[in-house]
C-alpha cells in the first residue's frame, strides 16, 4: 500500500487547459473518490495517476517516488474499467490470472491467489464459466478480482457501476466498501454519482470545470459545503436555493417573503445572499410559510413534496405521511439551524 500525491497537477489538450493545478494528498488506505459532473476532469486525472494519459505540468507520487514518466506497468496500481475491459475467449480464472502470467509469477502463487480472491468475492463456483455466461454484477467481481489478485499498492476504479441496475448498483456499493475495509488497499475511485461519493467515501474531492472545489469527509461536505456548486451537487435530492438579503437578524427572498437564519455574518446586513435549505429541514408547521402543492412523490419511508412558496419552487422531505394534494396549501417552517447563507456575488459560503 501507498499514499498518492497530486501536486499542482495540470493537464492541456493542445491549447486547451483540462486540469488546472489540482492539489490533492491521499493518505495509505485511504477509499478516496473524486466526484464531478461530466467534463469536469475526474477520469481525466484518474488516467493520469494510472499513466494513461501524460501530465502537463506538476508531480503525481506513488509512496515516495514521482511516476511521470513511470509506464502504467511499473507503477504498481491497478484499475477496474467501467466496460470491465474481460477478455471474451478466457475463462474467470484465466481472466483473474492473466496479469501475473504475464509477469512470469509461478504456477502455485497464480492459483493461490486466484483461490483467494475468488473466495473474496464469492466466485469461486464460477472460475471455469467464460464472460458471456455471467451477469453484469458477476462480470464486475471478475474485474476486481483480476486487480485484487495483482496486491497492488493502489485501486483505481473509473465508474465502475455504472453499466449495472439500480438494486445492483447498491449491492455492489456495499461489497466494494466491505472489500476496502478488508484489504485496507489505497483507493481511488471516480463516479459522477454524489450519492456513491456519499456512502462509499473516506474523503470526497468534488471537481468542476478542471478544478478542486472542495476536499473533506462526506457529512463536511453535506453540513459545510464550501459553495454554491457543492452544495447544490451533494445531497439528493439537491440544496434549494433562494436569492435575496440578509435583513438584520433574518432572510429577505426577493419573492417578497421573509426566512430565519442561525446567525448573520459580522458586517452582512444589507448584502446580497443565497439562502441554502436541504429539502430535510423544512417541517411541517401550522404557523409557517404557506405552500401551495405541485407534486406529491410518496416514497414510502418519506414524502417529497414540491411546493410554491411565494413564487418560488421548493422540494421538501417529510418523514411522516402527508395527505395533501396538487393545488393545495401547507404550511411549512425551515429548521434556521440547518440553513446555509453564500455570497450572492462570489457564490462562496458565508461565516455566522
Amino acid at each position: 500500500m501507498a499514499s498518492v500525491g497530486i501536486r499542482d497537477v495540470r493537464k492541456s489538450f493542445g491549447a486547451t487547459p483540462i486540469i488546472h493545478g489540482v492539489n490533492i494528498d491521499i493518505q495509505d488506505g485511504e477509499f478516496v473518490i473524486l466526484v464531478g459532473p461530466s467534463g469536469c476532469g475526474k477520469s481525466t486525472l484518474l488516467r493520469m495517476i494510472a499513466g494513461l494519459e501524460n501530465i502537463t505540468a506538476g508531480d503525481i507520487m506513488i509512496g515516495d517516488r514521482v511516476v511521470n514518466n513511470v509506464p502504467p506497468k511499473e507503477r504498481d496500481i491497478a484499475m477496474v474499467f467501467q466496460n470491465y475491459a474481460l477478455y471474451p475467449h478466457m475463462t474467470v480464472a484465466d481472466n483473474m490470472a492473466f496479469s501475473m502470467k504475464l509477469r512470469g509469477a509461478p504456477k502455485d502463487e497464480i492459483k493461490t491467489r486466484v483461490d483467494k480472491a475468488a473466495k473474496i468475492l464469492s466466485l469461486s463456483p464460477l472460475l471455469e464459466r467464460y464472460p458471456r455466461q455471467l451477469s453484469g454484477g458477476q462480470r464486475q467481481r471478475v474485474a476486481m478480482g483480476r486487480a485484487i489478485v495483482r496486491d497492488p499498492q493502489v485501486f483505481l476504479f473509473d465508474e465502475p457501476l455504472s453499466n449495472l441496475d439500480a438494486k445492483l448498483r447498491v449491492q455492489m456499493r456495499t461489497e466494494i466498501k466491505e472489500l476496502h475495509q478488508r484489504l485496507k488497499t489505497t483507493t481511488v475511485y471516480v463516479t459522477h454519482d454524489q450519492i456513491e461519493a456519499m456512502t462509499m467515501a473516506d474523503k470526497i474531492v468534488v471537481m468542476h470545470d478542471g478544478i478542486v472545489e472542495q476536499i473533506g469527509a462526506p457529512l463536511e461536505l453535506y453540513d459545510r459545503p464550501a459553495n454554491l456548486f457543492v452544495a447544490g451537487f451533494i445531497g439528493s435530492p439537491a440544496m434549494n436555493f433562494i436569492k435575496g438579503k440578509i435583513d438584520g437578524s433574518g432572510f429577505h427572498a426577493e419573492s417578497g417573503f421573509n426566512l430565519p437564519i442561525a446567525g448573520a455574518p459580522a458586517g452582512s446586513s444589507g448584502k446580497s445572499a443565497v439562502y441554502g435549505l436541504r429539502p430535510e429541514a423544512i417541517r411541517l408547521d401550522g404557523a409557517g410559510l404557506e405552500a401551495r402543492v405541485h407534486v406529491v412523490e410518496p416514497m414510502g419511508s418519506e414524502t417529497q413534496v414540491v411546493a410554491d412558496i411565494g413564487g418560488q419552487n421548493i422540494t421538501c422531505v417529510f418523514r411522516e405521511r402527508i395527505q395533501a394534494k396538487p393545488g393545495e396549501v401547507i404550511r411549512v417552517s425551515p429548521d434556521a439551524k440547518l440553513t446555509h447563507l453564500f455570497d450572492g456575488d462570489s457564490g462562496k459560503r458565508m461565516a455566522a
